[in-house]
């Protein structure tokens, strides 16, 4: 059966374009698009002008199965990714227990696919139990399904283990993502230091903790040639050292948070703990230089870092509460402020929400091209709505976004051609 969505604005990553035209898709993949009179098909949609994108690639998901199912499941994560026009998610496998064996692995697969709506993409642990001791059994997981190994915000202290795992993973072709923190520095931090953590008696971490993680681990890289993948960048100091790596021609890329780019450390003011994330928010600046890098192409991907918490985890002191916020539905709204600021235009968001996150995985979204998986959103970038957590899908409801005027509602999600969010 053929599908037609005419009347649309395609935001094309790949040729940086955002025409008026139609897409047509068959058999689960995108046909052909083009401007002018669309051809016949079964089903017609007009989009009514607005903008019909590739489905977001979120690279960096946490979903809570196994050991706390009760913050956030598949079911309820897929739910919430297709209501926020995210086809596909890569989880974190920062569970309980790790995702460290080809059996938890598949286990969490076969969970995916019987009840997530859309795409679901497993990372492995890098080590056992994420405790930087042993690596993990790279070529197993793998043949599992694992497309990349990371132990998220563990970071690795023993630079031994780490040289050792890069090597091997080199050796394979696999991905390595790292947290780039100096481990001692950033140890129980809550805010990143300067007047606003002093004034506010904060246990804060400076921003040269990730310039120092950045640069052990691109020296790492530069030993291993190992393919990696810096999970956040979110300081002005990081940015040169990426720089350079990118230059030298190392294999590296990096990403950012959405929170990073549109939030800054005064939104902590009222010890506000769903603003609680990390790495701690920053400076204005180091917000301003990180949507420069993006907007560059220096900063290649944007994810939500969706971390779902309890109301228990959350309703703390500062300093106790556990750190993460949700983001699954929050990520393409909270993105159009970046559009409507003009800082970025919708191509340029789109190739590092979908596009370069795919190219990245060696996934096949993330493309409007002939051929592409029919892995779709249709979207309302204009449209205001205030936020409110409780009608959010996911089963944690820890946003920062609660209460604020945003704009930008997901209109339709289709995943592999079926409309998995949004009226047939």
């Amino acid at each position: 059966m053929k599908q037609l969505i005419e009347n649309a604005r395609l935001i094309d990553p790949e040729t940086g374009t955002d025409s008026l035209g139609w897409l047509l898709v068959k058999d689960g993949v995108i046909w052909d698009t083009g401007s002018g009179d669309a051809p016949e098909a079964d089903m017609v949609l007009d989009a009514g002008g607005k903008c019909l994108a590739p489905g977001i690639v979120d690279l960096g998901v946490k979903i809570c199965e196994p050991g706390e199912r009760h913050k956030e499941s598949f079911r309820s994560a897929g739910l919430a990714a297709a209501a926020g026009g995210v086809s596909t998610i890569v989880t974190r496998p920062d569970t309980l227990p790790a995702i460290d064996t080809p059996e938890a692995l598949e286990f969490v697969t076969r969970r995916a696919q019987e009840v997530a709506p859309v795409n679901v993409y497993p990372m492995a642990a890098l080590t056992k139990g994420r405790e930087g001791r042993e690596m993990t059994e790279f070529g197993f997981l793998l043949d599992a399904g694992a497309v990349a190994f990371t132990d998220g915000d563990a970071v690795t202290t023993s630079t031994k283990v780490l040289s050792r795992a890069m090597t091997y993973a080199r050796s394979l072709g696999a991905l390595v993502i790292a947290h780039p923190q100096e481990p001692g520095l950033s140890k129980g931090a809550a805010a990143t230091s300067g007047k606003f953590a002093s004034l506010k008696g904060l246990p804060a971490v400076t921003p040269m903790a990730e310039r120092m993680g950045l640069d052990r681990d691109i020296a790492l890289v530069e030993m291993t040639g190992v393919r990696y993948h810096a999970d956040q960048i979110t300081t002005a100091r990081a940015l040169p050292a990426l720089e350079r790596a990118k230059k030298n021609g190392f294999d590296v890329t990096a990403g950012v948070s959405i929170h990073h780019l549109t939030l800054n450390e005064f939104d902590v003011a009222d010890y506000r703990t769903f603003f609680k994330v990390k790495p701690p928010l920053r400076s204005e600046d180091d917000r301003n230089a990180m949507v420069e890098a993006v907007a560059s192409g220096l900063i290649d991907v944007i994810s939500s870092m969706h971390t779902p918490q309890d109301e228990e985890s959350k309703r703390l002191p500062f300093e106790e509460a556990a750190s993460g916020a949700v983001g699954l539905e929050t990520l393409l709204p909270a993105a159009m402020r970046l559009y409507h600021a003009g800082a970025l235009d919708l191509p340029t968001l789109w190739k590092a929400m979908s596009l370069n996150p795919a190219q990245r995985l060696g996934l096949p979204g993330g493309r409007l091209s002939q051929g592409a998986p029919a892995d779709l959103v249709l979207f309302d970038p204009e449209a205001p709505f205030v936020m409110d957590r409780t009608k959010l899908q996911s089963k944690s409801k820890n946003t920062p976004f609660d209460g604020a005027r945003m704009q930008g509602r997901v209109l339709g999600t289709w995943v592999a051609g079926n409309r998995v969010y949004g009226e047939s």
